[in-house]
């Protein structure tokens, strides 16, 4: 419920392990702010939101898997890979004698996500992009 409650603990308190466990899951599509995943081992789909996806909604697209942590099965949140491809769909076009050290330019790729990306990229190219920090890693031929 995102509230927070104030406890006390003494020293050498032990607790129970927290009931935790990651799935495979493929993303396969999104509608009116829920984003429908499927597990790869029963086929059983859940729904997450907005909310529960956080960053990684900039990240993952249709049919990429992706790992999703549960707590006494309910889930907590999605984990994706370290590196994604994906396409650029709208940025100013690439002029020539841009240089590769010459600077960045905004671009927005499929999943919405708006990033920096050297000058010389074009829409339609596949880049590679750094899932923890958002940023152009490479052209991908």
């Amino acid at each position: 419920t995102g509230s927070v409650i104030d406890r006390t603990f003494r020293s050498g308190e032990k607790f129970d392990e927290p009931n935790l466990e990651e799935r495979e899951m493929q993303y396969l599509y999104a509608s009116e702010g829920q984003y429908n995943f499927m597990d790869n081992k029963n086929y059983e789909q859940i729904l997450l939101t907005e909310e529960q996806l956080g960053e990684s909604k900039k990240y993952i697209k249709e049919n990429m898997n992706v790992k999703i942590l549960f707590y006494n099965e309910k889930p907590l949140g999605v984990e994706v890979p370290m590196f994604v491809e994906l396409k650029i769909i709208k940025t100013y076009p690439g002029v020539r004698g841009d240089t590769a050290t010459g600077g960045a330019k905004p671009a927005t790729l499929e999943t919405g996500a708006v990033i920096k990306v050297p000058l010389y990229m074009n829409e339609g190219e596949i880049i590679r992009v750094d899932t923890r920090t958002g940023e152009y890693i490479e052209r991908v031929k």
